[in-house]
């Protein structure tokens, strides 16, 4: 959603009617996750994607009719399925598409809300039915406890309650993905589907250290999805000029700035500075977060002298496992572009559990399942 949020918000503003399609499940391997949309107006034009070109043609199709009037409705592709086979999904999995239209201005209205909502960052979750004793397409917009009102309903108090309810523990979480109710809500029961999509904030990336490095890895950050920090202690070094793709510069001492911060269980920190002075009281800070991942550049004997100054400073042997050091994996990299472009593999290999080995060399599915959603 967030890849073409711009121009979903610009429809609703200018009152331009359009479907939304919607990857709500994925079985097997597939190219985009649940929450990837593909939006068609009734001019023809296409914006977003839903499988990475496999079956965009028909679901193209599918939108125009729904847009005309047909009504919402699901649709499934795979590769055991003749017709799906026929527009193309050869990559051996099955996706499930909710195709809806945004027509009246009441509806842009609604969904314009939603849209302003994860333009600021605001964390929200969209629930909508797929099927089942309840109306396909119904949608209720849950924030946080606190964070304001619920909107729109599925049909039923019950079943309202009890998605909200659920909504919120997903989006706490992070977590995209269907959720099974009786006709009022009761658990246990499969007589509604419902799709809920979490929108949480964009996760974070820290970049300590404001060298050429960091330039490069800032651009790759933000090319991911993650909302970049650049910090250095060296006012010459941390300027907006250096790091125009940065969303924030600070100039501060690096174990000052990452104490006072908040970090949580999707953020990403690379310390790039390679000075002592700098390195080992940000580490040792750095080690006490929920931080996912904690890539330190430096060479081999860097390391080795890092990781004694480290547990001369009280750090155990546990913590100092989660360090990547040295930082990236073994691509061959040369160039500061192309260090960045290793350290953010080794950062999706975290972040998924693949092996980092050539997918040629491996057998089974290319797409690893599970690991955390809700960051695009």
């Amino acid at each position: 959603m967030r890849d073409i949020l711009p121009d979903l918000r610009a429809r609703c503003s200018d009152g331009i009617p359009f479907a939304l399609a919607t990857v709500v499940a994925v079985h097997g391997s597939a190219p985009r996750d649940p929450g990837a949309v593909l939006a068609v107006d009734a001019a023809g034009t296409v914006v977003g994607s839903v499988s990475g070109g496999c079956v965009e043609g028909d679901v193209y199709e599918v939108a125009r009719e729904v847009l005309a009037g047909a009504g919402p409705r699901v649709v499934s592709y795979g590769i055991s399925d003749d017709e799906a086979f026929g527009v193309g999904l050869t990559c051996g999995g099955t996706i499930e598409v909710l195709v809806r239209a945004y027509v009246s201005a009441a509806e842009l209205a609604d969904l314009a809300a939603l849209l302003d909502l994860i333009a600021a960052d605001r964390p929200v979750a969209e629930a909508t039915v797929l099927s089942g004793a309840a109306e396909t397409g119904a949608r209720l917009v849950v924030r946080p406890s606190g964070a304001g009102p619920t909107t729109g309903t599925l049909g039923s108090e019950g079943l309202d309650a009890a998605v909200t309810d659920d909504a919120r523990g997903l989006l706490a979480q992070g977590h995209t993905g269907i959720q099974w109710y009786g006709a009022h809500g009761q658990r246990r029961m499969q007589e509604v589907a419902v799709f809920v999509r979490t929108y949480a904030p964009p996760p974070r990336m820290l970049v300590f250290g404001a060298i050429d490095h960091a330039a490069a890895t800032a651009r790759i950050g933000s090319f991911l999805g993650y909302r970049v920090t650049v910090c250095d202690a060296r006012p010459a070094f941390a300027t907006r000029e250096r790091f125009p793709v940065a969303d924030e510069v600070v100039c501060a001492w690096p174990h000052d700035y990452l104490e006072a911060t908040e970090v949580d269980a999707r953020t990403v920190i690379c310390v790039l500075t390679h000075d002592p002075k700098f390195d080992v009281p940000l580490l040792a800070a750095a080690l006490r977060t929920p931080a996912a991942y904690i890539g330190v550049m430096g060479s081999r004997r860097t390391h080795r002298d890092r990781l004694a100054r480290l547990r001369a400073a009280g750090a155990d042997e546990a913590h100092l496992a989660r360090l990547a050091s040295p930082v990236g994996l073994d691509l061959g990299a040369r160039t500061p572009e192309e260090t960045a472009v290793s350290i953010a593999a080794e950062i999706i290999q975290h972040r998924w559990g693949g092996t980092g080995r050539p997918l040629g060399e491996l057998s089974g599915t290319i797409h690893h399942p599970g690991g955390p959603t809700g960051t695009r």
